[in-house]
C-alpha cells in the first residue's frame, strides 16, 4: 500500500479527529503509534490492523524526548509526525485568568513545537514530514476560544518557519480544519438537529468526518506531496457563507 513500511506518530490519536487520522494511516499501510494521556476505550484499528498506544503528557518535554527515542528504537525509523493533540473548552477571554488561557496556548502551540523538536533527528534520517493540525479559528476571529485561535495562528506560522529551516530533509505542512463531526460534536453544536443545522451552513452541506482529515494527512505524508512544504491545506468544506449575503436586501437567490 501507499505507506507500507512507514512509521507514523499521531498525537492525541485515541479519539475524534486523531483516531480518524490514525485509521487513515493504518489503511494506507503505515505502522502507527498514537499517544495521549489516557488510553483509548478500545484499540484504534482499521482493515484488521491496530495502532500502538503510548501514554504521554505532551507538556512534559523530557517525557516527549524519551517517547520519540523509544519509538525510533522499536521500529528503527520515524517517517511522519502528525501534531493533532489539542483543543479547548468554550471560555470567553474575560471569564478566565491569564494562567488558564496560557495552558490552552501551551497545549496547542508549545507542545507541538516540543514534539517536532524531539522527532526532528529521526525524521531527518528518513527525509520525513511533519503535519500540523490547525484550525480555521487561527485565520478568523475566535470568540469564546480566543487563546485557542491565537495558538492555532501561531502553529501555522511555526510550520512555515520550520519548513524553511528544516528543508530539504524534512517537509512541514498544515491542515487547517473547519468543523468536524466527532463524538464530542454535541458539546460545540448541540443535539442532532443542531449539528445538522450547523452542517447546512457549510458549502458542501455537512461537517467533515475524521476520515476526511485523515485522508488529507496521508496525502501530505506521501510521495504524492513530495514537493509540498510550508503549505496550509484548508479542509473546511468550502468555508463559511459570508453573513452579509443573507443580510443584504438585494441580489437574493431565488
Amino acid at each position: 500500500m501507499e505507506l507500507d513500511g512507514r512509521v507514523v506518530v499521531v498525537t492525541g490519536g485515541t479519539r475524534g479527529v486523531g483516531a480518524g487520522i490514525a485509521r487513515s494511516f493504518l489503511a494506507a499501510g503505515a505502522e502507527v503509534v498514537v499517544c495521549a494521556r489516557r488510553p483509548p476505550d478500545e484499540p484504534v484499528s482499521a482493515d484488521g490492523r491496530e495502532a500502538s498506544f503510548a501514554a504521554l503528557d505532551l507538556r512534559d518535554t523530557g517525557a516527549v524526548r524519551h517517547f520519540f527515542d523509544a519509538v525510533a528504537g522499536r521500529y528503527g525509523r520515524l517517517d511522519c509526525l502528525v501534531n493533532n493533540a489539542g483543543g479547548t473548552p468554550y471560555r470567553l477571554l474575560g471569564e478566565g485568568d491569564a494562567e488558564r488561557h496560557a495552558r490552552v496556548v501551551e497545549l496547542n502551540l508549545l507542545a507541538p513545537m516540543a514534539a517536532s523538536l524531539a522527532a526532528r533527528p529521526w525524521l531527518g534520517r528518513t527525509r520525513g514530514s511533519v503535519v500540523m493540525i490547525g484550525s480555521v479559528s487561527g485565520i478568523r476571529p475566535s470568540p469564546g476560544t480566543a487563546a485557542y485561535g491565537a495558538a492555532k495562528a501561531g502553529l501555522e506560522n511555526l510550520a512555515r518557519s520550520m519548513a524553511v529551516e528544516w528543508a530539504p530533509e524534512i517537509r512541514v505542512n498544515s491542515l487547517v480544519l473547519g468543523m468536524v463531526r466527532t463524538e464530542l460534536a454535541h458539546l460545540h453544536y448541540g443535539d442532532e438537529a443542531g449539528i445538522e443545522a450547523v452542517g447546512a451552513t457549510v458549502p458542501l452541506g455537512r461537517l467533515a468526518e475524521p476520515a476526511d482529515v485523515g485522508d488529507a494527512a496521508v496525502f501530505l505524508a506521501s510521495e504524492r506531496a513530495r514537493y509540498v512544504s510550508g503549505a496550509s491545506l484548508l479542509v473546511h468544506g468550502g468555508g463559511e457563507r459570508p453573513a452579509f449575503l443573507d443580510a443584504a436586501t438585494v441580489n437574493k437567490e431565488n
